[in-house]
């Protein structure tokens, strides 16, 4: 069984359930049902089969919405209670959490800029049309004013808020409580520490369950989906976003030779040999945790201080992933554009915001886990369909691996930077 980039980090921070995905068997159920749907396509068989089929996938798409508001509050108290315990470490890692904060804001606003122009230029397939009954019927929240953006950043009842899906206030109080919990008394803290880990383990068990039977339910919505639009034209679509999704982790990875380069004081030539074992182990094995050893031996081979090295490259597979927000914007404008919704400034900041804060409280889960539960709220917040990521989840270990790459590259650039800064 495969395991993406985030699974294998999983236990990073000792603190999260184990889950174990069939993510080549859901690959499988995408595969097998774009066949199936294109063979029933036009025959009198058609509706009797999607009369089975679509409540199947519905109901699966269901269950799997149904806990991310609770999990990504939980996963953000963790986050970021965990980050702000590291700013008091001490210098070298308010450095590090500084060169860390300038990747992600990069990351995020590149792609929200060049992503658009990307698809404008690459247009997604015209056969992708079918797709939209996936997702055509999502809620759309709109920012239209200013005012009325500033004003929506503050939800007067919480409750009223995760009823309709308003990320974006939701998302800046569980940040904001997880700051306040750095402010209590130790014992207190500990306590809503325990019951925000036990929440988060309780909804990652579910959705782990949810996720166990994906391979049916994405069968059930692939078919129906090759049944409107015929198998060729939904594995283009499907080529045509892991190529531009990717295209924005690989922003990421030229910004960490850059980085290196700029601020750390390295020649671009000899960083890009020096981290090449520890790209080569993240290829193989889609895990940064798996990368640190090799990361590590970059950095002696950088003759970065081990004091640098030894202290920043474990914190930053902890906590950092560079290419987190980029990558997870990327997958919600290709979902606007897929779907037809108009991202004004206004909602691709909204978009930005969310993505920066999610992008905390995600670094130790499954990738597939983390797909939906970091991306959802960033659609939501940007009144993008989540609908259409039942599918995308299917090919997520393909993006994934420029992921892994990206941000092992950046970690070791973080470490540069951040040991030249202290030389100084």
């Amino acid at each position: 069984m495969a395991v993406t980039e985030s699974e294998k980090d999983r236990d990073a921070d000792g603190g999260l359930v184990s889950i174990r995905i069939p993510v080549w068997w859901t690959l499988a159920g995408l595969v097998g049902g774009l066949l199936v749907g294109s063979l029933l396509a036009g025959t009198q068989l058609e509706e009797a089969v999607l009369a089975i089929t679509a409540p199947i996938g519905a109901m699966w798409l269901r269950a799997l919405q149904m806990t991310i508001i609770p999990l990504v509050g939980a996963l953000l108290v963790m986050g970021i209670s965990q980050l702000v315990e590291a700013a008091r470490a001490g210098a070298v890692a308010r450095r590090m959490l500084g060169w860390m904060a300038l990747a992600l804001v990069l990351g995020s606003v590149a792609s929200a800029v060049l992503m658009p122009l990307l698809l404008d230029i690459f247009p997604i397939p015209a056969a992708a049309n079918a797709l939209l009954a996936a997702g055509a019927n999502g809620p759309a929240q709109e920012v239209p004013g200013v005012g009325e953006f500033i004003a929506s950043l503050v939800a007067p009842n919480l409750i009223a808020a995760a009823a309709e899906t308003a990320m974006l206030p939701l998302t800046i109080f569980f940040a904001l409580f997880a700051v306040a919990l750095s402010r209590l008394p130790r014992g207190q803290g500990d306590v809503l520490r325990r019951f925000f880990r036990a929440l988060g383990n309780a909804m990652l068990v579910i959705i782990g369950w949810v996720l166990w039977v994906a391979p049916v339910g994405v069968f059930a919505l692939a078919l129906g989906v090759a049944v409107r639009a015929g198998g060729n034209g939904a594995f283009l679509t499907l080529l045509h976003y892991i190529l531009t999704v990717s295209a924005m982790g690989a922003l990421t990875l030229v910004a960490a030779y850059l980085l290196a380069w700029l601020a750390g004081g390295v020649g671009l030539a000899r960083f890009a040999r020096a981290v090449l074992p520890a790209q080569t182990v993240a290829l193989s094995t889609q895990s940064s945790l798996a990368s640190l050893p090799a990361m590590l031996e970059s950095a002696r081979t950088l003759r970065l201080r081990e004091e640098t090295s030894d202290f920043v490259l474990p914190l930053a597979v902890a906590i950092f992933r560079a290419t987190s927000p980029g990558m997870n914007m990327a997958v919600a404008i290709y979902v606007a554009h897929l779907t037809g919704v108009a991202l004004s400034p206004g909602l691709l900041a909204a978009g930005i915001a969310v993505a920066l804060v999610i992008s905390v409280g995600s670094v130790s889960l499954p990738g597939t886990i983390s797909f939906v539960i970091s991306i959802g709220p960033i659609a939501l917040a940007m009144g993008v369909p989540i609908e259409p990521l039942a599918l995308l989840v299917a090919v997520e270990m393909l993006p994934d691996i420029m992921r892994t790459i990206a941000n092992v590259t950046m970690n070791v650039a973080v470490a540069t930077a951040t040991d030249r800064e202290i030389e100084r």
